[in-house]
């Protein structure tokens, strides 16, 4: 009787073994009398041979018309064969033909254009770099799941629509909210902070929305983050969770997803922790060496940003951002109350800001009186404000772009093959 299991599971089976498979061609030849098929299901890829005198006329016919991306049913025996992709194959005995494919528009001509590919996502997703890569961002996913969960922290969520800006008004998304002005959302960060005198440890996992015009290699102007929030926390706290949450994720890639880094021909470099500070003013030093100037206070520029990325072999922190480059509730050093107590992490190998963290001021005089040297709309930061009210602690956090890691662990040249289905300044389809 045959059983059913999946591509993966042939290569642990015993001789003989009568099996079902269920997938899509994904490849497919003839050598005389016995035609072979790559068939891919969600596990992988495993071979499958048919004889004609074994299958029958009708069927090895069938084979020869069989389109590829035709989804399919094999059944047959496992056998060994040192030839075969992994050792083994399936002999076929019978085949099903459950839904068959029209002639496969993406041909190796096509391949070689990225704007082509992305107007075909919804069918380019099923090669096997765009395969291998969502393997490995689920993977980063997973293993995020697994650390905060050991940790301690709760995993809540946020509202998507939104009144007031966390990172600037100017990279907002605007909505119509019942004839009311609202925003989607760039960050679950004050929600996060609301929640910490009920949880005091909290992450979130979801979409993040910035109506920035950049066509660089590591925009997207939808994508997803995982944020967390710590009471009872200053930034030195906050840093070592970020490199241990890295080093976690990155460890839970090379052990679980091998098969994936090597079809993107990935190989990565191990680090150690703690990984390497260097302050926002000798990474303006550095830059200047590298003949990139520019002005104390202004951000980091993305030239600068890759080179100082480039010279570096591990992943590192450059801290205490000028507050003109910060968002306007990170704390300030009482000795230099124009710089803040935040940090970015970066990526090695010019992949550049993984994530942005730092220390939120939690007093409310403070934050209140920041506001007003900004000329920020006190009513829509009441609610923020009023939380300073009732016993907020010292807390600090940070967030990490999920593309943006899945794009360095992976290798990618663009952020956008880190996404199944992108969106940028030029893509809203499909």
């Amino acid at each position: 009787m045959f059983e059913r299991m999946h591509a993966s599971q042939v290569f642990t089976s015993s001789e003989g073994k009568e099996v079902e498979l269920r997938g899509w061609v994904a490849r497919k030849h003839r050598v005389g009398k016995v035609a072979f098929l790559i068939l891919r299901d969600g596990t992988g890829y495993v071979q499958v041979s048919a004889k004609s005198e074994k299958v029958g006329e009708n069927t090895f016919h069938s084979l020869s018309s069989l389109t590829l991306e035709s989804a399919v049913i094999v059944r047959g025996r496992v056998v060994s064969d040192k030839r075969a992709p992994g050792g083994k194959e399936v002999s076929m005995e019978e085949l099903e033909v459950v839904s068959l494919a029209e002639k496969w528009p993406i041909t190796k001509s096509a391949v070689k254009s990225a704007s082509f590919l992305y107007d075909m996502r919804h069918l380019s997703i099923r090669g096997p770099k765009a395969i291998a890569t969502i393997k490995l961002r689920a993977e980063i996913i997973r293993a995020a799941f697994s650390y905060f969960t050991s940790k301690g922290y709760t995993l809540i969520s946020a509202p998507t629509f939104v009144q007031a800006a966390v990172e600037g008004g100017a990279t907002l998304f605007e909505v119509d909210y019942f004839g009311k002005k609202a925003y989607l959302s760039q960050s679950a960060q004050f929600y996060e902070e609301a929640a910490l005198p009920a949880l005091e440890r909290v992450w979130i996992f979801q979409p993040a929305f910035r109506a920035e015009k950049s066509k660089t290699s590591k925009h997207l102007t939808e994508f997803w983050m995982i944020e967390a929030e710590q009471a009872f926390s200053d930034q030195s706290e906050n840093m070592k969770v970020q490199e241990e949450l890295l080093k976690f994720v990155f460890e839970s890639v090379v052990a679980n997803r091998q098969e994936e880094l090597r079809i993107l021909g990935r190989k990565l470099k191990d680090f150690s922790l703690p990984i390497p500070r260097i302050t926002y003013d000798e990474a303006r030093n550095i830059a200047s060496k590298k003949g990139i100037e520019f002005k104390w206070g202004d951000d980091i520029p993305t030239e600068a940003e890759r080179l100082l990325s480039l010279s570096m072999d591990t992943p590192f922190f450059i801290t205490d951002y000028p507050l003109s480059a910060r968002s306007f509730y990170h704390m300030t050093y009482s000795e230099r109350p124009d710089v803040t107590i935040s940090s970015d992490l970066i990526a090695p190998e010019g992949y550049g800001e993984l994530a942005t963290g730092g220390q939120r001021i939690h007093d409310y005089n403070a934050l209140l009186n920041r506001i007003r040297e900004q000329k920020l709309n006190e009513e829509s930061f009441r609610w923020y404000l009023e939380l300073r009210k009732y016993g907020m602690p010292p807390h600090s956090g940070f967030g990490i772009g999920v593309e943006r890691t899945t794009r360095w662990i992976a290798g990618l040249k663009h952020i956008r093959a880190a996404s199944l289905f992108p969106r940028t300044v030029s893509r809203i389809s499909p």
